[in-house]
């Protein structure tokens, strides 16, 4: 399991140019207008973690196989996209079907690249972007009650559940505030995800920066900061650079360079892991070593499902050794002489970093 990212924006602001730098392809143009993102760009890639490489050389693995993340490239929105200004109401659409919102903000000065409001100010451009997107929900829930509430007379269970919380987004979104605003009971939160309204799915803020500025931020990334979202400082003109060097040696030679020890790539995925609640686990041998992600909270046989559904069908059990016990006693052997592989049954909840052997019958 992965997870799908849309990242969104004003036009203008460096969503393109980030997207073709992480997925490190052209497929999205970046051009200095508006709406030249007119159909989804979708890229998969790699999620960096230096523990995979570290797995893989004590089991001498073949191969290495990253688990993956993918980003959607919607076009830039603008004040009306909710009634369809910029051909709004058709990007709104894709943003439906993404797990996580990663919100593009510009908060850098260029008086070559121009700017759709016309000057920078990060703050009034979130609100311009929300706005929007709970505008668009409040049209999405205005349409669907009536047809629910049919369904309500005839005491339809999913619609006795769903109504409910549809009025009380509705209420949040017309006072202003989005829907992730709902108080619900635990076995109705799945239920509100079911609503696929935008303005329930988590935000990550990335402000996008000058180079010299990727280090330390500026006076923009502040005003950013003490709302206290989750944010990632980036500077896309920098991703570009990095993504258009060959060796490793080079894009770390380079980003020192800049006062930078990672990567756009690695906050962006560090931040939006902790915003998911998402957790690394993985497979070990001499053919692959592969990572894998699951939410925290999955136990040892949903595990076992990412990588077939026949592993959870007949889960056993899980042979387990830490990350830390791996490398301290140098592979799988060594762990197993000090002890350190465990039997973890079906109500066993995967930790980061958790070495797997899944025992199965079916």
């Amino acid at each position: 399991m992965g997870f799908k990212c849309g990242i969104v924006g004003l036009p203008n602001v460096g969503k393109s140019t980030l997207f073709n730098a992480l997925t490190a392809t052209a497929a999205a143009e970046a051009a200095n207008y508006p709406f030249c993102t007119i159909e989804p760009n979708i890229g998969r890639v790699g999620v960096p973690d230096p523990r995979l490489q570290e797995l893989a050389r004590f089991a001498g693995s073949a191969k290495i196989i990253p688990t993956q993340l993918e980003f959607v490239d919607i076009a830039g929105l603008v004040r009306g996209a909710s009634r369809g200004e910029g051909l709004g109401n058709q990007f709104l659409g894709h943003i439906r079907e993404v797990d996580a919102i990663v919100h593009v903000v510009r908060c850098f000065e260029n008086s070559d690249i121009t700017h759709v409001e016309g000057e920078i100010d990060p703050l009034r451009d979130i609100e311009v972007i929300e706005t929007e997107l709970m505008l668009a929900d409040l049209e999405s829930l205005e349409k669907r009650l009536p047809a629910l509430e049919k369904k309500l007379r005839v005491k339809d269970p999913q619609a006795l559940v769903q109504f409910p919380l549809m009025e009380r987004a509705l209420e949040l979104l017309k006072a202003g505030k989005p829907a992730s605003l709902v108080q619900c009971a635990p076995e109705e939160r799945e239920e509100l995800q079911r609503l696929q309204l935008i303005t329930t799915k988590p935000i990550l803020y990335v402000c996008n920066v000058a180079e010299e500025e990727a280090a330390t931020g500026n006076h923009f990334t502040e005003k950013v900061k003490e709302k206290g979202w989750h944010m990632a400082l980036v500077s896309a003109a920098i991703e570009a650079e990095v993504s258009s060097l060959e060796s490793e040696e080079e894009k770390t030679e380079f980003l020192q360079s800049l006062g930078l020890h990672e990567t756009g790539l690695a906050r962006v995925i560090r931040e939006g892991y902790a915003l998911l609640n998402l957790l690394t686990f993985f497979t070990i041998g001499p053919k692959e070593a592969h990572a894998w992600t699951v939410e925290k909270g999955a136990k040892a046989p949903q595990a076992a499902g990412v990588i077939h559904s026949d592993f959870e069908r007949g889960f056993i059990c899980a042979e387990t050794i830490s990350y830390a016990d791996y490398v301290a006693y140098q592979g799988e052997q060594g762990a197993k002489a000090a002890g350190k592989l465990r039997l973890e049954g079906r109500d066993y909840l995967v930790q980061d970093g958790d070495v797997f052997h899944f025992r199965f019958n079916v």
